[in-house]
């Protein structure tokens, strides 16, 4: 903090912000651009970013940080996206990642490239070198900017919305259904709430597959290894729609099957093992046991995981069609993929 004298009003400002304050907010106070200027180059405070100061020359944290590009914006700013995806837990926090805020449409904020500053010597006022003050910001634009903040601190958009920009921020529909489904399920973001925000803010891409995304999830898709199968092995090759989460008595205990292909009228059970959920002996000894009481209930079981899935989806659904042709259905196989390969088995 400068060795002047601060306005208690002033210092309220500051201890509010984060010690961070606009050169707007600042000018009341008696604080010209040459004296914040002079206040910066003598080292005593930082300029963060354009028209924004830190009252320390010390390094920002975290808070300091999203305060920053927050009072960069303007009024009516939010985090968004990846940045707000990070404070709703959506997605894990990397620092060094620029912060991406939303603006009201027709705001004249830019995106600001990382702040760096001169490492000064303690003893002298010679720069030693440079370091980054800021990540920077990535400015965003929408006309719905009224609907789609909450009052969180620091102020962020909804959790819903923030899952929808995510999933729109990926580069392909397919990482984008992923990311809607990771957050649907891992994240436990409500499917209703993200039905009805895209209704009233139409995503700007990708809205088919996201669509579609729901719908799986509404049927009872409760995993991304679970979605995958559902689009890779059984509409890309023509498979039946199975019935999601079927539930199964084992030990007097309900179970709930993955995918389950008797509303098919064909005694078939799919369970897609994402291995992440099998560390420890209980759950081995109940999938050990669900898959049991299946055979004796006369159902045969498939087991899947990942690399089947993703990795072998042609040979995966060559093997629930066998099974499933063998219990008297049938039906054609669209999958381009699988032509060569059924053509080389003769």
């Amino acid at each position: 903090m400068s060795c002047d004298y601060i306005d208690p009003d002033l210092r309220r400002l500051f201890d509010f912000q984060h010690g961070l304050a606009t050169n707007k907010q600042l000018r009341p106070f008696g604080y010209s651009p040459r004296r914040i200027q002079h206040l910066v180059e003598s080292g005593q405070w930082t300029s963060v970013l354009h028209g924004v100061q830190s009252s320390t020359n010390g390094p920002l944290n975290r808070a300091m940080i999203l305060e920053a590009a927050l009072l960069f914006g303007g009024g009516e700013t939010y985090l968004s996206h990846r940045t707000a995806a990070e404070e709703w837990g959506l997605t894990h926090i990397e620092s060094e990642l620029p912060v991406h805020i939303t603006v009201r449409y027709g705001r004249s904020s830019r995106c600001q490239r990382p702040t760096v500053r001169p490492e000064r010597s303690p003893a002298r006022p010679v720069p030693l070198g440079w370091s980054t003050a800021h990540p920077g910001v990535i400015v965003h634009r929408s006309r719905a900017q009224a609907h789609i903040g909450v009052a969180t601190q620091p102020a962020r958009t909804s959790l819903a919305d923030t899952a929808i920009d995510l999933a729109v921020a990926e580069p392909s529909a397919r990482d984008a259904a992923r990311s809607l489904v990771r957050s649907a399920t891992a994240c436990k973001v409500s499917r209703m709430e993200l039905r009805t925000r895209m209704e009233c803010r139409r995503p700007r891409r990708y809205v088919k597959a996201l669509s579609s995304t729901l719908d799986l999830l509404d049927r009872g898709v409760q995993s991304v290894l679970e979605h995958r199968y559902a689009i890779e092995v059984e509409r890309a090759h023509g498979l039946p729609e199975a019935r999601r989460q079927s539930p199964v008595l084992v030990d007097g205990r309900t179970h709930y099957e993955d995918v389950d292909y008797r509303n098919c009228g064909v005694a078939l059970i799919v369970r897609l093992d994402g291995f992440a959920f099998h560390s420890s002996r209980a759950t081995a000894l109940r999938d050990r046991r669900r898959g049991n009481a299946s055979e004796l209930s006369g159902n045969a079981t498939l087991v899947f995981g990942w690399e089947e899935v993703e990795g072998a989806s042609c040979r995966t659904a060559a093997e629930a069609r066998a099974i499933l042709e063998r219990g008297g259905w049938w039906g054609p196989n669209p999958c381009p993929r699988c032509a060569p390969l059924l053509t080389a088995g003769g």
